[in-house]
């Protein structure tokens, strides 16, 4: 909490110093005790290029309105006092908190539009941000040949200033990387300069072949005006833009928004109690699938985890603060235990250690729940019926499944929420291309048993649907596969998948345009290790660092034998603390939380598209009404409050330096407001 109230103290002197009317400043010529009405939404001028895009994204994903102008569209509205501002009940209003431009001058220095804009940001106290450009004195930088540099930042440690950490940029530890994920390609162009007068650098490089250290990000005030000037290039997709995205757009909004935004990593592990089938290194398939010729699965060793197992995972969780999600089979693990002398170790650890997890129904013993499956070809296809319909699991038996998967979990104690579900496969949802429609008795069968939150794949399904009732939870798939207990025979899978014919490859990263074969195969004694792992983590991280709550799963395999989960989950985490601080902790949802976001995020985004939220600051006051019953996401500093019918409360919770939550107006309310720390 002290590094937050310093944050809001160094930031409210800078504003104060600055004279600006987000705080309050009246406008020139406004009747004496009038206050400026400051609209909460942001202009976006866009020529094109990914910088400008990246932001928007950035706006976009957080639940910040904003409107774009199209330079490249002749009949795009063109900048004018009456464009950026107006009266409302002879109120001034600025229509825009703030404005991101490509550059610092994308309608020509001195043209009309531009000395509209610069106009209107100095008489109301507009921030803007320049998403790239070059360094200059324009910018309030020396150029480059006088003591800076410009170059590929690739693979470069860059860092938060002392002014950054106690600004905008505070949810950072300090130190991160540029990414460098092909040697033979430049991923990211910036120039590192020295700050002129008037220039706070807040995120800086040292000088490459040089002395001393050059701005990358650094806020320039001149002519009473600030611009964030940015001197690197970026896409939406690189990390290094994630890392420092909600820096940007909080010194845009000067920290009080719309929407809110938090890092997210949640963890299924799926079939626990059931055994899984073993990749088999010589017909490279998996014995018992019906596509696996020659290996019918018998003689095979399945993977299941062990009683040691079981305690490791308990004690994994204690040593690094995370909780798993066990999406359990309880018949697999029963048929397991009749056929192993009547008892089972595995299940006795895990039920001594149920409190220490989260639990999720993945049905009694994982049957495929969609259509029948015909395996007489490869690939399968749907049975049909004999007047030619598709034949599907029953509703009945899809509702078995799912209430003696629950009643077992009950009378064994787990604490469980029967709302949530993960079905086999994500069976019973479609499955494209043989069963392009859900089962039609899925959602019955849901209704059934009270299932609000059912399981999809993201690679498939990526946005949250309706089941009936029930809505989807997209969950992103591991590349850890959930065929093999060792490292080696991951390895030799993903060799089988992503090299080439050539190289005694599948050939399947050749035909398919969506893959990449690897150079070289990779060593099988040390490829997990050195490819495999830091490869998962940063996509898993790239997840986690652009505010995506959906979950990821892998299987109990994964953490049998050579637990081959752990080394991801770990790399993630531990990347994830080096780059946050304390004050910005990764939230690990249960899937009904997560569901309940991603339902509130659509919800949002729909009011927001049909015009229907207005949202504003007068001085220390926000305003916001939105279509009643519609949660209301907010970004604000620490010590604001909401107003209620009678008194205040605090409003949100704290998050990066700020406060903030999903909210909506009072009893006997009609608009919400909250009430900033003056």
């Amino acid at each position: 909490m002290a590094l937050s109230a310093h944050r809001w103290r160094n930031t409210a002197a800078t504003v104060a110093a600055a004279g600006l009317l987000v705080l309050g400043q009246r406008v020139p010529d406004a009747a004496a005790a009038e206050q400026p009405r400051i609209d909460l939404r942001v202009l976006v001028v866009d020529n094109g290029d990914s910088p400008v895009r990246a932001i928007a994204a950035q706006l976009k994903s957080t639940g910040i309105p904003y409107t774009t102008v199209d330079l490249t569209d002749a009949n795009r509205p063109k900048i004018t006092q009456a464009f950026l501002s107006d009266t409302v009940n002879g109120r001034p209003r600025a229509k825009f908190q703030g404005v991101v431009l490509p550059n610092e001058t994308p309608f020509g220095a001195g043209s009309a539009e531009q000395s509209a804009l610069e106009s209107y940001e100095r008489t109301y106290g507009i921030p803007q941000v320049d998403a790239y450009t070059w360094a200059h004195p324009g910018v309030g930088l020396d150029y480059t040949s006088e003591g800076g540099w410009a170059g590929t930042l690739d693979g470069r440690a860059a860092a938060v200033t002392d002014a950054g950490r106690a600004g905008y940029f505070g949810y950072l530890d300090g130190a991160f990387t540029f990414e460098d994920n092909d040697g033979a390609v430049q991923e990211s162009y910036g120039y590192v300069a020295r700050p002129r007068t008037g220039f706070t650098s807040y995120v800086d490089l040292p000088v490459p072949a040089g002395s001393g250290r050059g701005s990358l990000i650094g806020e320039y005030r001149h002519d009473g005006r600030r611009e964030l000037v940015v001197t690197f290039a970026y896409n939406e997709h690189q990390q290094q833009f994630r890392v420092l995205a909600r820096g940007i757009v909080e010194w845009l909004t000067q920290g009080v928004h719309l929407g809110q935004s938090r890092n997210y990593f949640a963890v299924h592990v799926d079939d626990i109690f059931a055994p899984d089938s073993r990749w088999d290194t010589e017909r490279n398939c998996t014995p018992g699938d019906f596509d696996c010729v020659g290996g019918d699965g018998e003689g095979t060793t399945p993977i299941r985890m062990t009683a040691e197992d079981a305690a490791h995972a308990a004690q994994w969780q204690r040593e690094h603060g995370f909780t798993l999600d066990m999406v359990y089979n309880a018949g697999s693990g029963e048929a397991w235990k009749s056929e192993h002398g009547g008892t089972d170790p595995l299940t006795d650890r895990l039920l001594a250690d149920k409190a220490e997890y989260r639990w999720i129904n993945h049905t009694y013993t994982h049957p495929f729940l969609g259509c029948v499956q015909d395996t007489s070809t490869v690939p399968w296809s749907c049975a049909e019926n004999a007047d030619g319909s598709t034949r599907y699991m029953s509703r009945s038996d899809i509702a078995a499944q799912i209430r003696n998967n629950h009643n077992w979990g009950v009378t064994k104690g787990l604490p469980l929420d029967r709302t949530e579900l993960v079905t086999g496969e994500h069976s019973g949802l479609r499955t494209l291309p043989q069963q392009p429609d859900d089962n039609p008795g899925l959602a019955g069968a849901l209704a059934d048993n009270g299932v609000k939150w059912i399981a999809s794949d993201n690679s498939r399904e990526p946005r949250q649907r309706s089941v009936g009732a029930a809505l989807t939870v997209p969950r992103h798939p591991m590349n850890v596969y959930y065929n093999v207990g060792t490292e080696e025979e991951m390895v030799d899978e993903y060799n089988w998948i992503y090299t080439s014919a050539a190289d005694g490859g599948s050939g399947v990263c050749e035909t398919n345009p969506a893959a990449t074969c690897l150079a070289d195969p990779l060593d099988p004694a040390t490829g997990y290790d050195s490819h495999i792992v830091p490869q998962e983590a940063r996509t898993a991280l790239g997840h986690v660092v652009s505010g995506d709550p959906r979950p990821h799963y892998a299987h109990q395999s994964n953490l049998a034998e050579d637990r081959t989960l752990y080394p991801v989950l770990e790399q993630v985490l531990a990347d994830y603390q080096a780059l946050f601080a304390d004050n910005t902790p990764v939230q690990n949802l249960a899937q009904r939380a997560i569901g309940t976001e991603l339902q509130r995020r659509a919800a949002w985004q729909s009011a927001l598209a049909n015009g229907s939220v207005t949202a504003y600051r007068v001085g220390g006051t926000v305003t916001v009404t939105a279509p009643s019953g519609t949660q209301i996401p907010v970004t604000a500093p620490e010590g604001t409050t909401k107003q209620l019918f009678i008194g205040t409360t605090a409003f949100g919770t704290p998050y990066a330096g700020e406060r903030s939550g999903w909210t909506t107006p009072d009893l006997l309310q009609t608009a919400l407001k909250l009430n900033l720390p003056s």
